[in-house]
């Protein structure tokens, strides 16, 4: 019969201490030499660790425990043991274990004729095999590393391996008189990671070599040196947090044969929770050269933003404080065009009137600075300082009908220099008020979809009293279904869409018992002036916009279709865009298109119809491959492709990529990039364990 016993009378150090080993068995005995023997399923508990074995026999007389296997102990750790027989003290800190097997986090085993365990820290393992991989029969693993020695400190999480040779199916590689390994279950710890191969047409074949050191709890930095035949670079990462935030810095300084320069580029980023519920953000770019980026993949952009900001959000409110600074990468825009800085303040409040509706107000200053003195564009810089107010109220009127009805106030201040077009100082009142009719009819029937159909009118007029100003925030704007309603579609403050405007369209949505969900957006807009601002592929310019339909289609296993169009009055197209995706478990491929028509307006000389693609497939357990591309149909040629493959079993990770960049242009040209990494699972700190291994055949 199966029992308890608290070996509280075994233990008299442990009595002492006010703790005690909990033992469970079939069967125990006291026999003549003072020895408790305990017999058949036995278990014994003692401070997280637990021990299974066939027999244990404590001998008062020596305070020893000998056990009899098969014997395995679990550590608090999620750490395992298995042994043929041991010989430990009753606080199963010291002894040895012969025939040991040490199970790491699941991931990592160390075979060992002999393991002696030192002061509850250290396991000194004699004539160690380490392997993560599944061994079948009598064929060697895929890899395993074979030491003289190995000594597991079980506190640093660490491993010690001496007269070291690391095999691949059983044949030596390479040897090593002694290497430190963490062992899985380290989250973090200085020292080496996985290096990484890169070779590319323009720096040829070169090795990077990441070195991680820790900086305390909260903070680590990652070296990682980049030598080829081209270049000497030295990438730098790091990372601190905070209490209250966190701040992450990016760069790298190179010195290659591609310029005479020494090129560098740093991105960094923090945030930072301070009183009052503010928040401080900051960003910072600057990058030495134009090419610098895209010759290392650091990033593709093609504009830089650094930016300081200042904000408070609540439930009624927002304050705000950012300045930004702009630098672009394009060999045909200058600087000063973007225009390179820009300063921002405002405060916004919203509130909820006694006599109903929602009323708002806000105040705003921001200005637009250029370093170039030049009369005109390149050197001109605007300030504006302004307020306004809004109202909005919304009702439901007989038959469902739901009627808004919006009404607005707004007045800027503008001051511009450095460009005799403007007047020096302009006051400009913009008055607003719009008024919105929807009737959404919907359809029910059980096990059925379900049917909305919402016609919408809007009826809008907006005036501008006073100068004009130059136009510094509104130069291109998106026609779509989220802003076909709205009074405006600038994306700033400078410019007014000015007069009388009718939007009217029809949105149409579908659900579907199985979860399937479709929309459909058409209409257009009628004004009384044409806005000069608007550009001819906006498809917003002239007294009559272009139709707009759009449409979207989702179903609940990870299908989505999304299409927009802009149709002129011979049904001509002037802008088009869609993409398309489908994800599971085993897939994930996206695709998109955009096709806009030639403006010299928005600086497009040419028509523009290019698609992307990227996508990944799951294979098999152990097999995945990725695609991407970018191809431009109106110039019939690529922009950039890339392939990558990556094969992962329980033990090893190995991932070959390759890419071509076709970007031509005075500062950049074509590369083909071609990678490899490689990582053994049960030694990465951090890292989880691979994929499940695969069932051996008999």
């Amino acid at each position: 019969m199966r029992w308890l016993l608290v070996i509280l009378m075994l233990l008299p150090q442990v009595l002492r201490a006010q703790t005690a080993a909990t033992l469970v068995a079939d069967n125990v005995t006291l026999n003549a030499e003072d020895q408790l023997i305990a017999t058949g399923n036995v278990v014994v508990f003692f401070e997280g660790t637990r021990l299974s074995a066939s027999q244990i026999v404590y001998d008062r007389a020596s305070d020893r425990l000998l056990m009899t296997g098969p014997l395995v102990v679990q550590d608090a750790e999620g750490g395992v043991l298995i042994a043929d027989s041991a010989d430990l003290d009753p606080r199963l800190e010291n002894g040895i274990l012969l025939g040991a097997r040490l199970v790491l986090d699941q991931q990592l085993q160390l075979a060992a004729n002999q393991i002696n365990r030192e002061d509850g820290r250290y396991l000194q393992l004699y004539r160690t095999t380490a392997s993560s991989c599944q061994v079948c029969g009598n064929r060697p693993p895929l890899w395993e590393i074979r030491a003289e020695r190995v000594v597991h400190d079980t506190l640093e999480k660490q491993l010690y391996f001496e007269n070291a040779t690391f095999r691949v199916r059983g044949v030596p590689v390479f040897w090593l008189p002694a290497m430190r390994l963490p062992d899985p279950t380290l989250a973090r710890a200085t020292g080496f990671l996985i290096p990484r191969q890169n070779n590319t047409s323009q720096l040829g074949s070169g090795i990077k070599l990441p070195y991680f050191i820790t900086l305390g709890d909260h903070a680590d930095v990652t070296l990682t040196p980049y030598v080829s035949p081209q270049t000497r670079t030295l990438e730098i990462l790091f990372r601190r947090a905070f209490a209250n935030g966190s701040v992450r810095i990016n760069g790298a300084v190179s010195d290659d044969s591609l310029q005479d320069d020494i090129r560098s580029y740093l991105f960094a980023n923090g945030n930072f929770r301070l009183a009052n519920a503010y928040q401080l953000n900051f960003n910072v770019e600057t990058v030495s050269d134009k090419a610098y980026l895209l010759d290392y993949s650091y990033a593709d952009k093609d504009r830089l933003e650094s930016t300081l900001s200042l904000v408070r959000v609540t439930d009624n409110s927002l304050n705000e404080l950012r300045f930004s600074y702009f630098q672009t990468l394009r060999d045909d825009e200058p600087n000063a065009s973007l225009p390179p800085i820009i300063g921002e303040a405002r405060h916004e409040v919203r509130l909820q009137p006694r006599f109903g509706g929602t009323l708002g107000y806000a105040a705003s200053v921001d200005t637009a600075y250029r370093p170039d003195s030049t009369d005109g564009d390149a050197g001109r810089d605007v300030t504006r300082a302004g307020a306004r107010a809004d109202w909005r109220r919304d009702w439901i009127l007989a038959g469902g009908i739901v009627a808004t009805a919006q009404g607005g106030l707004r007045g800027d201040i503008y001051s511009v220099s450095n460009d005799s077009t403007f007047a020096g100082t302009d006051l400009r009142i913009v008055p607003s008020a719009m008024a919105t009719l929807r009737w959404p009819w919907v359809r029910h029937a059980a096990g059925r979809a379900n049917h909305l159909l919402e016609p919408t009118v809007t009826l809008s007029w907006a005036d501008v009293y006073g100068g004009t100003p130059p136009n510094e925030d509104s130069t291109r704007s998106e026609f779509d279904h989220a802003n076909l309603f709205d009074r405006t579609r600038f994306t700033g403050q400078d410019a007014v869409e000015t007069g009388t405007q009718l939007a009217a369209g029809l949105t149409w949505t579908r659900l579907g018992q199985a979860g399937n969900a479709s929309s459909l957006t058409f209409g257009r807009i009628y004004r009384s002036e044409a806005q000069p601002e608007f550009t001819p592929s906006s498809g917003l310019d002239g007294l009559r916009s272009d139709w707009l339909v759009s449409g979207q289609y989702t179903t609940p296993d990870g299908f989505l279709i999304e299409l927009r169009g802009l149709l002129d009055e011979t049904i001509e197209t002037t802008r088009a865009d869609g993409r398309i995706r489908w994800r599971n478990d085993w897939i994930d491929v996206g695709a998109a298109y955009i096709w806009q028509t030639r403006d010299l307006a928005e600086n497009r000389p040419d028509t523009i119809s290019e698609w992307t693609l990227n996508a990944g497939f799951v294979l098999s357990q152990t097999w995945e491959m990725s695609l991407d591309a970018r191809y431009d149909i109106a110039a019939d040629r690529p922009v950039q492709a890339g392939i990558g493959f990556e094969w992962q079993n329980e033990c090893v990770t190995i991932a070959v990529s390759a890419s071509r960049r076709y970007t031509s242009s005075s500062s950049v040209d074509p590369t083909t990039t071609f990678g490899l990494t490689g990582s053994l699972a049960g030694f990465s700190a951090g890292r989880s364990a691979g994929r499940p291994a695969a069932q051996c055949r008999q």
